[in-house]
């Protein structure tokens, strides 16, 4: 087990394997928020992949919305802040689905980032790639494309 397992599994130790309710919704973000010092929303975040001629194509997007999924994508890669791309592999879907999963039992929500998730799953399980993208300013001016990507649609 990796340090990541464990702390997806100490989490949902902690906070229940349903969160049938916005309550319990609103408690695990807040869980989650804590166990990442310094972690912040991010202006937008997105889920893609890439392309058979390199380009980055979004499967979905978040822009100022959303921060239970945007935490749980954090906690699983350890992102902080700032602006980022992480390429996802089948394990780190997993555990990332694994976390976030609980949520789908409250049914005042939709949850399209999880199915998004478990979408991007077969992806990579087909041989294709996937990306988590994270960006605090919508002015971004870097080198990171998907980044970049994001802050186009955004």
């Amino acid at each position: 087990m990796t340090a990541t397992d464990a702390t997806v599994t100490a989490l949902l130790a902690e906070l229940g394997d349903t969160w049938e309710t916005v309550e319990k919704i609103t408690t695990a973000r807040e869980r989650l928020i804590a166990a990442l010092p310094d972690w912040r929303l991010p202006a937008a975040y997105g889920f893609a992949t890439v392309d058979a001629e390199d380009r980055v194509r979004f499967a979905r997007t978040n822009i100022g919305v959303h921060p239970l999924p945007a935490v749980a994508m954090a906690t699983v890669l350890g992102h902080r802040a700032g602006p980022a791309s992480y390429r996802l592999d089948a394990e780190t879907l997993a555990r990332a689905i694994r976390l976030l999963a609980p949520a789908e039992a409250c049914t005042a929500y939709e949850h399209p980032n999880l199915a998004t998730w478990r979408e991007l799953r077969k992806t990579v399980d087909g041989g294709g790639t996937a990306l988590a993208v994270f960006l605090d300013d919508l002015d971004y001016q870097g080198d990171d494309r998907a980044v970049a990507a994001l802050r186009d649609l955004a």
